[in-house]
């Protein structure tokens, strides 16, 4: 229902998004999260002395508008499932032509992954990191995160580029 307002090669460290939607509880929640990378090497600044691996982190907190209720937040209750992995090979991080000798892998999204009743029971749960670890920057701060908000991203930080996460959020108590 929504895509970042602000592109994925623009560089900065930390992309904020407010969105509104409507739905009816249980709600399956489902995202696709990209680090930034040039091309299929994996590698970002290709080319630079500041050519390396990169690194990824999400944070989410849904709200019931209705309630002002934070109704779910990431945690290592997400499940994810890594779509594009590079470098496989994390050596070439120091190649000339990293283009040609970084190994990739793209598995491409599955049939009908947000449907509410796709089984991602193969998929990992999220890995939680914390700030220090993840080091989000620009706007990160400026957001009143609910204290059970975590961020995540899969077991590799630095390999694993786009990940698909879902998590099923049950009706509040009571509603």
């Amino acid at each position: 229902i929504h895509e970042d307002s602000v592109s994925i090669t623009t560089e900065r460290s930390f992309n904020a998004e407010t969105l509104e939607f409507e739905a009816t509880y249980p709600l399956t929640v489902a995202f696709v999260t990209k680090d930034f990378t040039e091309d299929a090497s994996g590698l970002e600044y290709i080319g630079t002395p500041r050519q390396q691996l990169g690194d990824g982190g999400f944070i989410a907190q849904i709200t019931d508008e209705s309630t002002g209720e934070v109704v779910a937040v990431t945690d290592a209750s997400w499940r994810g499932l890594a779509v594009q992995r590079a470098p496989l090979n994390t050596e070439c991080v120091s190649s000339s032509d990293p283009t040609s000798e970084c190994e990739s892998e793209d598995l491409g999204e599955p049939d009908g992954w947000t449907d509410a009743d796709y089984d991602d029971g193969a998929w990992d749960d999220a890995t939680v990191y914390t700030a220090a670890q993840v080091d989000p920057k620009e706007g990160y701060d400026e957001i009143d995160w609910d204290p059970a908000a975590e961020l995540i991203w899969t077991s590799d930080l630095e390999v694993d580029n786009t990940i698909l996460w879902r998590v099923t959020v049950p009706a509040p108590a009571g509603a």
